[in-house]
């Protein structure tokens, strides 16, 4: 998921120019309990940040997909607290040998929130809808899961928006919907996994079609109905009731004509506390259920306190990012191996991730399939780092360096410390460093975007497990993130998402990450297995290596 990760960037480079709603002293939780027998009914959960939007196919980030994860569903899914995929919408799935059609077998007796039946029909109308896009919603602030998975539009207007690989979208019966696409890709069937290609209900679809997103420079101001309950309707254990913006609150109810296992508690509330000291305190004091985030430093705290700190797996990458169009200093590979050599990345690790936090070689965690043990490796060496400096001539570099606000990520979990580490090993190294702090959404998010920031710190939690959900995001073709042509580069990127052979593809994909980290685009920093925290009263969901909590599953002992 991204991003909220750069292309990982890209959905929540926007601005949300939509006003507050109901900004009234009480929150949701205070109407929480059954007041007839004590028992509670409402679990509230602390987020980090605050969603983009209640539609999923317009964001990118992790937060706006905590919360539309309960309420829509995809054609697959994956295995509760595991990377595996399994049957979503669709109880099986099957492509013919070029992996150029897919044909899903759906459902039965699924009910949209609205009341609408789910069926083939409604799979094509949202494909369909999604291709037929026009305007901003063209833009890849707005659709960058459409394009990175299907490709452009039926007619691009956007300059930048890529060739479309959607070909078409077919009800063969009620239950089996065939979806073509023009070429093989790496993400796929991956990619029928994401909350952004989940499915609508046609008849709010229609609704969507009366508005319009809009574009003012870099700033999207995002349709109505993305920004408030009432509209939005998918399949899942809940349906989105409100969003109270004043008081940071996503409110959902049990929909209790789910087709699978009914959500064991009835109402849901993600409330944001951007501080990880405030999510502690507030999961102490019994104001939330749980939160995720744990800072390292708390964990053994809250679990001698009697509340659960599960751990996920490791699937997410830290990097320092490097944009040669924000300083040309960094067009010269003396200096971005430089910086390499200058950052003491064991120290990170050791200082700012939870246990089991990794040093990273390349960019993707070596749990993804293509992981290459042969790549080159920038040890810490200062001494090194002012060598190369003096050999390009750069032994006085002076460098903005951009670190995110208001924020923690599941492979940043204090971005602050995270830089002042940073920037004092630069230092140390003889570079002059100007700090370059911002509100992660919008303005962080915008300026790595537009490859304003010459160094940045940013990274990745995968979406699904292929290699190219990683280096694909960033390295397939010019970003101006890292501003940098190297058709050596893109090709072997490239080549391991045209493999249609399993085997073939990760050892393309090692070759890749080998390409990758001999030219340096960046620095991969580390990996972080991020803890969740839970009450002492609560029974948890299963924990995922992707982040994607189904909180159906939790309840109260």
């Amino acid at each position: 998921m991204r991003i909220f990760n750069s292309r990982a960037t890209r959905a929540l480079t926007a601005a949300v120019a939509v006003g507050l709603i109901a900004t009234g002293c009480a929150s949701d939780r205070d109407k929480g309990e059954d007041k007839k027998d004590g028992a509670k009914d409402t679990f509230v959960f602390g987020a980090p940040g605050d969603p983009a939007s209640l539609d999923p196919a317009l964001a990118s980030d992790g937060e706006t997909f905590r919360v539309t994860r309960q309420a829509f569903e995809a054609l697959l899914e994956h295995e509760s607290g595991g990377s595996k995929l399994v049957g979503g919408l669709a109880e099986t799935w099957s492509s013919n040998p070029a992996g150029t059609v897919w044909t899903f077998n759906l459902r039965k007796g699924v009910k949209f929130h609205d009341g609408e039946t789910f069926d083939a029909a409604a799979v094509c109308a949202n494909y369909d809808y999604w291709f037929n896009w026009k305007g901003t919603y063209q833009s890849s602030a707005v659709s960058y899961y459409w394009q990175t998975i299907m490709g452009g539009f039926a007619k691009n207007e956007d300059k930048e928006a890529p060739k479309p690989n959607y070909k078409s979208c077919t009800v063969k019966d009620d239950n089996t919907a065939v979806i073509e696409v023009n070429e093989p890709s790496a993400n796929l069937p991956g990619g029928f996994s994401l909350q952004a290609l989940a499915i609508h209900s046609p008849k709010a679809l229609k609704e969507y079609e009366k508005q319009e997103a809009t574009a003012k420079g870099d700033a999207i101001t995002y349709p109505k109905y993305s920004q408030e309950a009432g509209t939005v309707a998918g399949t899942g254990p809940y349906k989105i009731t409100k969003w109270n913006k004043g008081n940071k609150e996503v409110t959902l109810e049990r929909f209790d004509g789910y087709w699978g296992d009914k959500a064991k508690v009835k109402n849901l509330v993600f409330r944001t506390i951007d501080t990880e000291s405030g999510r502690r305190q507030a999961l102490q004091a019994g104001d939330i259920d749980g939160y995720d985030l744990v800072a390292p430093a708390d964990i053994k705290t809250l679990e001698a306190g009697g509340f659960q700190v599960p751990t996920r797996d490791v699937f997410n990458l830290l990097y320092l990012g490097m944009s040669q169009g924000a300083n040309p200093a960094l067009k010269k590979p003396e200096v971005r191996q430089a910086i390499a050599h200058a950052v003491d990345r064991e120290n990170i690790v050791k200082t700012q991730l939870p246990e089991g936090g990794k040093v990273a070689t390349q960019f993707m965690p070596d749990t993804v399939a293509g992981y290459s043990d042969n790549v080159k490796k920038y040890d810490f060496d200062t001494a090194k780092s002012k060598q190369l400096l003096a050999a390009a001539g750069e032994s006085k570099l002076s460098i903005d360096f951009c670190y995110p606000t208001e924020v923690t990520r599941p492979y940043m979990p204090a971005p602050q410390d995270i830089f002042e580490l940073v920037k004092a090993d630069l230092e140390k190294a003889g570079i002059k460093v100007n700090p370059k702090p911002s509100k992660w959404n919008p303005d962080y998010i915008d300026a790595t975007e537009a490859g304003s920031c010459a160094l940045h710190l940013l990274g990745w939690t995968g979406d699904f497990n292929d290699g190219y959900n990683f280096i694909g995001t960033w390295f397939a073709e010019f970003d101006k993130q890292w501003g940098f042509k190297d058709d050596k580069v893109f090709a072997a990127v490239k080549a391991g998402s045209l493999q249609g052979d399993p085997t073939k593809r990760t050892d393309l994909y090692k070759k890749a990450n080998e390409v990758i980290m001999d030219y340096l685009p960046g620095l991969p920093l580390s990996s972080s297995p991020p803890a969740i925290a839970f009450g002492k009263n609560v029974i948890p969901p299963k924990v995922s290596p992707l982040t994607q909590e189904n909180f159906a599953e939790v309840a109260f002992k």
